[in-house]
């Protein structure tokens, strides 16, 4: 068993602010998620053209599911959705609560950690997913090293 297999989930839970991400997005589904960190390389070569940024923390937005498919957004945090330049895409991730982990061991096994949280924490939660799920990446994540901290934040509330 991997590194992440084997970590208990035990995620914190944390108030969300309302945030605008800006970044590049592509529409993936079980069998193209593997094209993500394409989408990454494309977003590290045009970062620079996001002027107005909030921290230095990066995001990975999963949003809009439809039909086995979702769009993913690559992207840093604006102070508003005015601050967006033309050529990139964006989203209001609104101020909800969410339930956060820790993702341990190579960025290639998110999916990994993805899947236990919806298959093996949620059922069990007593809570169900309020919106669009994202990644946060520190500031001195390095996907090619793999150091850095990568959290999972899913937004919850309590199911009826």
């Amino acid at each position: 068993m991997d590194q992440q297999t084997k970590q208990a989930l035990e995620p914190r839970m944390e108030a969300g602010k309302a945030m605008v991400i800006a970044g590049v997005q592509g529409r993936y589904s079980k069998a193209t998620v593997g094209d993500i960190p394409k989408l990454w390389e494309l977003f590290d070569t045009c970062i620079k053209d996001i002027k107005k940024r909030v921290g230095g923390v990066t995001y990975g937005v999963c949003h809009n599911p439809r039909q086995g498919e979702f769009d993913y957004i690559a992207g840093v945090e604006v102070p508003t959705r005015g601050d967006v330049p033309s050529n990139f895409e964006s989203i209001e991730i609104p101020p909800l609560n969410y339930a956060v982990f820790p993702h341990y061991g190579p960025v290639q096994q998110l999916a990994q950690t993805y899947e236990r949280i919806m298959f093996e924490w949620l059922p069990h939660s007593g809570y169900k997913v309020m919106g669009a799920d994202f990644e946060r990446y520190s500031a001195d994540f390095d996907g090619r090293k793999g150091t850095g901290t990568v959290e999972i934040w899913v937004p919850v509330g309590q199911r009826a």
